[in-house]
């Protein structure tokens, strides 16, 4: 043990560390969308030499400014010689503390880099909502 300095001390040192920690992740979160937030953990997670995330709520029939439908398109060696619904299963895991949330869709459209030059790095289109009481 250092001079100076108890056990107790080095813990209530760490514990404001952690609360600092915390403490920005929170104010840094708080002006982060659930779009930006899904858009940063799949840059940490999978590497993606590309990666979109777009919000399509404003397509369904949920209040203005919701974040609720997302379309998310990502090309990662991370997917090579992973199937598409294991792939899709690694993403949902990655997002699942922001999927228990508020977010009803996730459209998922995973590639390997040799997948997404074969569709011509093209990103699909969403279908249009066919329910929810949305008109046309």
């Amino acid at each position: 043990m250092e001079a100076g300095f108890s056990e107790n001390t080095l813990d209530v040192f760490e514990c404001s560390i952690l609360n600092f920690s915390i403490m920005q992740d929170f104010a840094m979160g708080a002006n982060l969308t659930y779009e930006n937030r899904i858009n940063s953990i799949l840059e940490d997670e999978f590497f993606p030499d590309y990666l979109e995330v777009v919000n399509e709520s404003s397509q369904h029939n949920v209040p203005p400014n919701s974040e609720t439908h997302f379309k998310v398109t990502i090309v990662s060696s991370a997917f090579k010689d992973v199937r598409r619904v294991p792939r899709h299963q690694l993403v949902y895991k990655a997002l699942a503390e922001l999927l228990s949330g508020s977010v009803h869709a996730l459209a998922l459209h995973t590639y390997t880099s040799e997948e997404w030059i074969k569709r011509g790095n093209n990103v699909p289109s969403s279908p249009h909502c066919m329910g929810g009481g949305v008109q046309n």
